[in-house]
């Protein structure tokens, strides 16, 4: 088996734990963020939202910061947007109490949850305000003898990123079921859009890609799925959800929780479209029972934080 990650830093390197950060609120917020009365829904004078890396940074930074603006009108307390280095980095965050809210990706969240005692609160709705899924895929040339998951033994096979749901555990836990985990040819390649590429430009036999990113790529044209064939499909995926640092007042991770539900469609489409979500809808709430099959993936697979 070949595990090599790549532009993965290690947490010891991580510049501020690997958090780019990015001021959303205006100043008037910010003015009553200061006072008493909005302690209960500010503290420190500011609530720090984490963000994974699933996409290039500079187009979610855009798309979380209008989440983030509305947010901050509504809690009256500025959201400071942090898009962190890597999925590792944004756990270590939340635990060491760098980060109030975060957004992880279910698996990212089942040791987010171990470690931070990270508390989903929602996810992302579509119109009718119903939970939304994903799924994630293998994918080959469409003139590639590659038939099915057993064909992909002795091939390469790019992967996402260390610790992705989609990206990482569910491919490989497929290839654990077929018994062809120690003979394909497997890397990470960086990321979901880099998975992508690799199987674009012919330097892999065959790449995860999940729904998300397959819709964003095919309605951006830089990936044609007639040239392409998916070998595999994974059960549906809950979609991601934003989580409250445990060891927070009640009183404010109820806040929180109130202020998302409340939020306008139009304050989080930009999010939903990089996560599959068209037309978009409200947040909605989730709890942790909701990725519970995802507790149960890392229990089957022994997975631990060192996997992520």
């Amino acid at each position: 088996m070949k595990k090599n990650t790549i532009l993965a830093a290690s947490a010891v390197a991580l510049i501020g734990l690997g958090l780019v950060a990015c001021s959303s609120a205006p100043e008037e917020s910010s003015a009553a963020a200061a006072s008493g009365d909005a302690a209960a829904t500010c503290p420190d004078g500011k609530i720090r939202f984490g963000i994974l890396p699933y996409e290039d940074p500079e187009r979610l930074e855009p798309a979380y910061q209008v989440l983030a603006e509305a947010l901050s009108e509504k809690l009256d307390c500025p959201v400071e947007v942090s898009i962190t280095e890597d999925y590792a980095a944004e756990v270590l965050a939340m635990e060491n109490d760098q980060l109030e809210i975060a957004q992880f990706g279910p698996l990212g969240f089942v040791f987010a949850s171990q470690r931070a005692d990270a508390t989903a609160m929602v996810s992302f709705g579509d119109a009718d305000g119903k939970p939304t899924t994903y799924t994630g895929g293998i994918w080959v040339p469409k003139d590639s003898d590659i038939q099915t998951l057993e064909d992909l033994k002795g091939r390469t096979l790019a992967l996402g990123s260390p610790g992705s749901t989609s990206g990482d555990a569910l491919p490989m836990s497929a290839l654990v079921d077929a018994g062809i985990d120690g003979d394909v040819q497997w890397d990470y390649a960086g990321g979901h859009p880099e998975a992508l590429l690799a199987l674009v430009n012919g330097t892999v036999d065959a790449a995860q890609i999940n729904s998300q990113t397959l819709a964003t790529a095919t309605g951006e044209g830089t990936f044609d799925q007639a040239e392409f064939r998916q070998v595999w499909e994974s059960d549906e995926i809950p979609n991601d959800p934003i989580t409250v640092r445990g060891n927070l007042p009640r009183e404010f991770q109820d806040a929180v929780k109130e202020a998302l539900l409340s939020l306008d469609a139009d304050a989080v489409e930009q999010v939903s479209g990089f996560l599959g979500v068209d037309p978009a809808g409200p947040l909605i709430p989730v709890t942790d029972d909701t990725y519970r099959p995802l507790f149960d993936l890392a229990k089957t697979m022994g997975l631990t934080e060192e996997d992520v």
